[in-house]
C-alpha cells in the first residue's frame, strides 16, 4: 500500500548497539589463554578449562592526568626536545591509576629519559629504589617487563617507569651509570627473569647458585616438587597431579 503518511516504526533505521559492537569487536581478539591460570604444562585444575581469555588492547590515560603528573611529562618533554628527543618517540604511553604515574618507555630511549629525569632540577629524581621483573606469557611480543621505581627526594614525588621486551630479544640497556645503586637490582631481574641488561659491570647470580639452570620467576618455570606423604596417601609435586579436561 502506497501513500505519505507516517512511516512505521519497524521501518525505521535502528541505531547500532554499541554494546553488541563492542562484544563482537572483543570476540574477534586473538585468545591469548584458556582455563583460570593459562597453565600449559600441568593442566588447569581450577574446572574453568574452557573458559577463553582475549588479548586486551593496551591501556592509556589521556589529559589531564591529575595531581602533579602533568607537570613531570610537560618538563619531561620539554627537555627531551630540547635534547633533540620528542616525548612521543621515547614514551610509548602515559598510565595513571590509583594515584600513580607509570610512564612506558621504548628501551632504546631508557637511559636518556632516566638521566633527564635525574638531572633536569625541576624534576630531580634523585633515586631509584628499585628495578622489578614481570613475565606476563600472554603479552606476546612483550612478555618480559622491567619496572623502575623513582622518588625525587627533592620535591616529594614518585614516578613508575616501565619497559617491555619480546622473550626472543630479552635485552634493556642497563641504568647502572645513572643509578650505581641498581647494580645489584638489575642481578637480581637477570636471576630470577632472564632480562639482560646490556652494559651492566658485572650481571651476575645474585640469589640463585651459580650453577642454577634457568630463572625461577618466570611464568614457564617447571614448577617442580616433591612427593609428600599424608596419612598413608601420597601427594604428587605440582607438575604430576591430575589435570581437569
Amino acid at each position: 500500500m502506497s501513500g505519505d503518511g507516517p512511516v512505521s516504526d519497524e521501518n525505521q533505521q535502528q541505531p547500532p548497539d554499541e554494546a553488541a559492537l563492542a562484544g563482537q569487536q572483543r570476540l574477534s581478539e586473538q585468545v591469548v589463554r584458556t582455563g583460570m591460570f593459562g597453565t600449559e604444562t600441568t593442566g588447569d585444575t581450577s574446572g574453568y578449562g574452557g573458559l577463553q581469555v582475549r588479548s586486551a588492547p593496551l591501556p592509556s590515560t589521556p589529559r589531564p592526568y591529575g595531581s602533579y603528573f602533568d607537570e613531570i611529562t610537560d618538563a619531561l618533554a620539554a627537555r627531551l626536545t630540547e635534547d633533540g628527543t620528542g616525548f612521543g618517540d621515547a614514551v610509548e604511553r602515559v598510565i595513571v591509576d590509583r594515584g600513580e604515574l607509570t610512564l612506558h618507555v621504548r628501551r632504546e630511549y631508557l637511559v636518556a629519559v632516566a638521566r633527564t629525569l635525574r638531572d633536569e632540577a625541576t624534576l630531580a629524581f634523585e633515586l631509584c629504589g628499585g628495578v622489578s621483573g614481570v613475565h606476563y606469557l600472554g603479552d606476546i611480543g612483550r612478555e618480559l617487563h622491567a619496572v623502575y621505581h623513582l622518588v625525587s627526594i627533592t620535591h616529594n614525588r614518585r614516578l613508575r617507569l616501565e619497559v617491555s621486551v619480546p622473550d626472543a630479544d630479552p635485552h634493556i640497556p642497563s641504568v647502572v651509570d645513572v643509578y650505581p645503586g641498581c647494580n645489584w637490582h638489575e642481578r637480581e631481574t637477570w636471576d630470577f627473569f632472564g632480562i639482560i641488561f646490556d652494559g651492566h659491570p658485572g650481571l651476575t647470580r645474585i640469589e640463585m647458585p651459580d650453577d642454577w639452570k634457568g630463572h625461577p620467576q618466570r611464568k614457564d618455570y617447571p614448577l617442580g616438587g616433591i612427593p609428600v606423604e599424608y596419612r598413608g596417601a601420597t601427594v604428587p609435586p605440582p607438575d604430576e597431579r591430575r589435570s581437569y579436561t
